[in-house]
């Protein structure tokens, strides 16, 4: 799979608001987009950093991904993002590797695009999104 470069950094927070101001204070982010992800449970925000971009997360409930990675790890680094051209390739190629994914099918992620995530335990303990970059 080629990865065409990083899409964005996920970021679990418990106050989304907070963070947002957090990441605007700190860093002078610009507000890019804010949506709700029901199938995964969040309400998202992406922010632009410099050349890059960070999607602050935060859960709908306790008992959904993130919110359960919030109850044991706290507020911190999530997932890291990569843009590929076509999301169905790389599935099959990460697959053929032997990576084993948590989506065997796209589903819809912030800005409508298809996204698919690979095992943390496959990519030495980071929980890996891949990002259809159209």
């Amino acid at each position: 799979m080629v990865a065409r470069g990083i899409h964005h950094l996920g970021v679990a927070v418990n106050d989304l608001d907070a963070a947002l101001a957090t990441y605007t204070r700190l860093f002078a982010a610009e507000f890019e987009h804010r949506g709700f992800l029901e199938e995964q449970g969040v309400e998202a925000v992406a922010v632009l950093v410099g050349g890059g971009r960070v999607e602050l997360l935060a859960p709908l409930a306790e008992d959904t991904p993130v919110g359960r990675f919030l109850a044991r790890r706290g507020e911190g680094m999530h997932h890291v993002a990569y843009e590929v051209a076509d999301l169905g390739a790389a599935l099959g190629e990460l697959t053929s590797s032997g990576a084993e994914l948590i989506d065997g099918e796209p589903r819809r992620g912030l800005f409508g695009l298809e996204v698919a995530f690979v095992h943390p335990d496959a990519v030495h303990g980071v929980l890996t999104e891949v990002v259809s970059g159209g």
